[in-house]
């Protein structure tokens, strides 16, 4: 409820947060309510959250959005969330699914529902990854991507080639989004408190897509980074059925150096790459 601390409204269902859920809930209405905002800029359509917890960002959503899709695996949440959001339930303008969100299909809940659809949430640091991978397969049901995560994962969606932090999910996400950081959020922001900060994270689906997730660029990018130090010709070897001949034409034409690391190349060199393998 808005104004209510979360510790004060576990206790008053009997709850405590679950560690192996990976629980730490919003404790700032007023940035609760920003997130919000930068998720749905202008009062429309429908809201996809993920990991509905307590539901702090739930309430601000419904101020903006025609609909919202709240979808929270733990059955005791719900229960908060049945009890506390219950005329927004019978109005249908709340729908609550009890799920895990690493198995939902993004576009097959949007179908139907007031647009532009929108993808957000406060994501715990066990599945972030996952849902982040969930949201590239998404790219084309949504307007905008908005989630909380750990500064390090967000570092990690906006890195630069050539940094320790940039990798598979860097390019990933690159190849169909245009990644920012908005916000740091201190860690003091939740309860109970993590040990480290958290920030929002901001992916606007590119118009045309660097690349799209095929097998090819899948494979490409994964071999690229499973042993950071290996050169590309040796990293690349073998792969996709391609001998050391095929392998050298394909990068030559990408304009890519056999001899470079794969945390050098751009998400657009990965993509020429996967162009290249394909013909």
């Amino acid at each position: 409820m808005p104004g209510v601390h979360p510790k004060s409204l576990l206790l008053s269902h009997g709850l405590r947060p679950k560690r192996s859920f990976g629980q730490n809930f919003l404790a700032d209405d007023h940035l609760a309510a920003r997130i919000a905002e930068l998720a749905v800029p202008t009062p429309a359509g429908t809201a996809i959250e993920i990991g509905a917890g307590l539901g702090a960002f739930t309430r601000p959503l419904l101020e903006r959005a025609q609909c919202v899709i709240a979808i929270e695996r733990d059955r005791d949440m719900c229960r908060v969330l049945r009890n506390d959001l219950e005329q927004q339930l019978l109005s249908r303008r709340l729908v609550l699914l009890e799920a895990d969100a690493k198995s939902i299909s993004v576009s097959e809940l949007a179908a139907g529902r007031p647009a532009p659809h929108v993808l957000t949430g406060n994501l715990p640091y066990q599945i972030s990854g996952p849902i982040l991978r969930l949201a590239v397969a998404a790219a084309d049901a949504v307007v905008r991507v908005v989630f909380l995560v750990q500064l390090e994962v967000a570092e990690r969606v906006v890195a630069l080639p050539a940094t320790k932090e940039y990798g598979a999910l860097s390019v990933f996400l690159q190849a169909r989004f245009e990644a920012h950081r908005l916000l740091r959020v201190r860690r003091g922001a939740f309860f109970p408190q993590p040990s480290v900060d958290s920030a929002v994270i901001s992916l606007e689906p590119r118009a045309t897509p660097l690349a799209r997730e095929t097998r090819a660029f899948r494979e490409l990018v994964t071999a690229a980074f499973a042993q950071r130090r290996k050169k590309l010709r040796n990293a690349w070897q073998g792969l996709l059925g391609l001998d050391a001949d095929a392998l050298a034409h394909a990068a030559r034409e990408a304009g890519v150096d056999l001899d470079a690391r794969g945390e050098t190349l751009s998400p657009q060199q990965f993509a020429g790459m996967e162009r290249e393998v394909s013909r």
